[in-house]
């Protein structure tokens, strides 16, 4: 660790706190995207709405053409 803080011209303890920080960071949007992929799914489970594989795939292959698709409408 301190061979790093001098190499960066920075105090070991900075280091760490920088690491703690970004740790924190990802954490906290790792958990956020959980919970809205459990919030997804809890939708889908009450509703059923979806779009098959092929047509987000078609949509999105779609993006930056002169031709560009809509997104595709989700049904039962």
């Amino acid at each position: 660790m301190e061979r790093l803080a001098e190499a960066r011209h920075r105090a070991p303890h900075w280091l760490m706190r920088e690491a703690i920080a970004q740790y924190v960071e990802r954490e906290e949007k790792r958990q956020e995207m959980h919970q809205q992929a459990v919030a997804a799914w809890e939708e889908f489970q009450r509703k059923g709405l979806h779009a098959t594989g092929e047509e987000v795939q078609a949509w999105l292959t779609s993006w930056g053409m002169d031709n560009e698709l809509p997104a595709p409408e989700c049904r039962e």
